[in-house]
């Protein structure tokens, strides 16, 4: 960088060449020309005494007249301002790079005026004396397209002005109309998305105060460019005012004045006149159409060939649809076959590279991706995801893989989710999602149910046979290979598919490998869906109820019990296979039992007596009653008096001995019940059930354990023994 003195004095001149050895300069008498000339042109340097200068004199030109030589350094001057600017539009890559266009746009056109206004000045002082008088580039411009007839210069002066003044000038004016006012209507807009970003922390202070500047920039230069747009249709207009009147004007001086004949006059002024419009309206036409370039450019980013090329190139299939009716057109009857066959070929080349370009920067990219791919370091994988636990998983071995891909129409997948709709219905728990892992740890035809983790379950499958089982639990008579079916136990066979019909008609069931494994996770599901209600789960059941119980969870939920208070509840429901669907209800329990306690067994067993038609349709045989088994005075009286300690502080305290009495007596009745075709229930006093149930869990975990408050008035009951 150049260094400048700190008193705001003039940038330090280069040494004179004329300068000896240890860069002294050489002594000479009088003034240092060479160094006033580097100074003055290093004050012409600083833009604001060049622009000033510059505006002066356009505004000199306006009052005095001009020498022809001088007007031509000028109209060349015009010309190649015009290009200039037209070569900058096309090369910036966004519109706000060029914001001083419309002061640049006003300098253009008072140029061309103050320009017209001198030639106007020498066309009509000296028009006379012939075509030459308005200088040389006039004289040029009028020859060239008039051709030595003035009609045909007037009519592509007029040509010229029509394209400027009615397509170019007023569609750019329309175009920068638009921007201007979107642009301000979208400002509040693009201010309250740089605020958010801001305020998310995606930009800092100084990107934002930069985004700020470049919006405020646009909408400036936008409503600039509405007006700058006036300019150039003024122009035009001035333009075609200003030929009229040199003309006519022209002809009365020449006639009236200078004794021309009026052939004579029409002659010399028309081509002055026409040459002068053709020299100002062509660097207009430049100027309009750069502001045309502008102003389209839009959101459009890079100079204008890149981003035109880049789209219209960007669509092969279009220039070969090109192409082609090209050459159909070179084959038409009475059109020329040269120029339309050339552009097809032309056409078809450029298609054949253009498909071929991007079909290497394809693989190019794939490549490069593959290659950054392939560089990338290894990301260890965050020690956190190996706590992860998957709540319910099902682990295959290799062999049992097709269950997943079954062309058959039975997949595990599919009968999952079966399964989840079914569970949700029956029992409102809404049942985790399973994932599915081969495990080559496993057997092959080898199954693992898991619960968190901990193996619940497994079995042994033959994937291309079907399991028969005897509902009687009585031998299979049919050829194939003995087993015991996983989920229940019970002896069962495998056998091939040619078989189904047959076994199905001896009364056997006969299922597929599939729904082996689904039955044997549904019932370790139903076993463990108490382990499976999460907080989370619970909070979420709670935040799905129907909008008119909102109120309700409000007056429990956490005003009268947290919700791991109601998990804990729903918990102690679902251990003993009580469907929690009927929430609202569950609720009103909960709510009722917290106003005299607290204690969470108290409150599940006080919604239990709530649920009591639920549970009593449950207990209900096939036979339409509920078969009771009750237990007699004496018992309830030994669990009445075991039964120690207060509030949370419960606990049943028997004799080991009398337990085991009371476990032998419950076999027995139970077993012979059993073999009567009876699914009995045992029946207790409230106070003593909690606990009998968690004796009756260990030995005979299916068998319903039901308090009097939970028998519905409306259901059929059968006492078949007593305890």
């Amino acid at each position: 960088m150049s260094d400048t003195s700190t008193d705001g004095g003039a940038p330090a001149l280069p040494a004179p060449t004329g300068a000896g050895e240890g860069g002294e300069a050489a002594a000479a008498p009088g003034v240092d020309v060479g160094a006033v000339v580097l100074g003055a042109l290093n004050r012409m340097r600083q833009g604001d005494v060049a622009l000033a200068l510059g505006v002066s004199a356009i505004l000199v030109v306006l009052i005095l007249p001009l020498p022809s030589w001088l007007l031509d350094v000028a109209l060349a001057i015009s010309i190649t301002f015009s290009v200039m600017i037209l070569m900058t539009c096309l090369f910036i890559s966004r519109p706000l790079e060029f914001s001083s266009f419309p002061t640049v746009l006003l300098i253009a056109t008072m140029l061309r005026l103050s320009l017209n206004l001198a030639s106007t000045r020498l066309i009509l002082a000296e028009g006379h004396e012939g075509t030459q008088a308005a200088g040389r580039v006039i004289e040029a411009f009028g020859n060239f397209v008039m051709g030595g007839n003035f009609v045909i210069g007037v009519i592509v002066f007029s040509i010229l002005i029509i394209v400027n003044f009615i397509v170019i000038t007023k569609g750019s004016g329309r175009i920068a109309e638009v921007a201007a006012r979107f642009s301000l209507d979208a400002m509040p807009g693009k201010q309250m998305a740089i605020d958010a970003d801001l305020s998310a922390g995606l930009i800092n202070e100084d990107d934002a105060r930069h985004r700020r500047r470049t919006l405020e920039d646009e909408s400036t230069f936008f409503g600039a460019m509405d007006g700058a747009a006036k300019f150039v249709r003024g122009d035009a207009i001035a333009g075609l005012l200003i030929t009229f009147i040199n003309v006519i004007g022209g002809i009365i001086v020449g006639v009236a004045q200078n004794d021309l004949s009026f052939g004579e006059a029409t002659q010399s002024y028309t081509l002055l006149t026409v040459g002068d419009g053709l020299v100002s309206q062509i660097p207009a036409l430049i100027v309009s159409t750069a502001s045309g370039l502008l102003v389209s450019k839009a959101g459009v980013v890079g100079s204008a060939d890149k981003a035109l090329f880049a789209q219209l190139s960007g669509y092969p299939k279009a220039m070969g649809l090109v192409s082609f009716l090209l050459l159909c057109l070179s084959l038409l009857p009475g059109l020329p076959m040269f120029p339309f066959l050339i552009l097809s070929i032309i056409t078809g080349t450029i298609t054949w590279r253009l498909i071929h370009q991007n079909s290497l920067q394809e693989t190019m990219a794939v490549e490069a991706a593959q290659r950054q791919e392939d560089e990338a370091p290894e990301v260890e994988e965050p020690i956190s995801t190996a706590l992860l636990i998957d709540e319910l998983r099902i682990e295959l071995g290799y062999g049992l893989l097709s269950l997943i891909n079954d062309t058959r129409g039975h997949r595990l997948t599919d009968q999952i989710k079966a399964l989840r709709r079914q569970i949700a219905g029956d029992m409102g728990f809404i049942m985790p999602s399973v994932r599915i892992l081969d495990n080559m740890q496993l057997p092959a035809s080898i199954y693992a149910l898991r619960i968190k983790e901990v193996e619940a379950g497994r079995g042994d499958l033959r994937p291309d046979k079907l399991l028969v089982m005897d509902p009687q639990g009585g031998a299979i008579d049919l050829q194939g290979e003995a087993t015991t079916e996983p989920t229940f136990n019970l002896p069962a066979m495998w056998v091939e598919e040619t078989l189904r019909e047959e076994a199905s008609f001896r009364g056997y069931t006969v299922v597929d490998p599939p729904t082996v494994v689904t039955t044997h996770l549904t019932e370790v599901l139903r076993d463990n869906m108490a382990d499976l209600l999460s907080y989370a789960a619970t909070q979420r059941l709670l935040d799905d109820l129907p909008h008119e119980h909102h109120k309700l969870v409000e007056d429990v939920v956490p005003a009268q019990l947290s919700v791991t208070a109601v998990q804990r509840v729903l918990q102690r429901l679902l251990s003993e296979r009580i469907s929690i669907r009927d929430l609202p209800t569950i609720l009103e329990g909960i709510a009722e039992a917290v106003g005299f306690t607290q204690n969470v067994v108290q409150i599940a067993e006080h919604v239990r007596a709530r649920l009591a038609r639920q549970i009593s349709h449950a207990s209900t045989s096939m036979n339409g009653y509920i078969p009771l088994v009750p237990l007699s005075p004496e018992w309830e009286q030994d669990f009445a008096e075991a039964i120690i300690g207060q509030g949370d502080e419960m606990q049943l305290a028997m004799a080991p001995t009398k337990l085991q009495e009371f476990i032998g007596r419950i076999r027995e009745v139970f077993d012979e019940l059993v073999n009567q075709g009876e699914i009995p229930v045992l029946l207790c006093s409230p106070a003593a059930r909690p606990y009998v149930r968690s004796i009756i869990e260990r030995i005979r975990p299916l068998t319903p354990v039901l308090s009097q408050n939970e028998i519905h008035p409306s259901a059929k009951i059968r006492t078949l023994a007593q305890i």
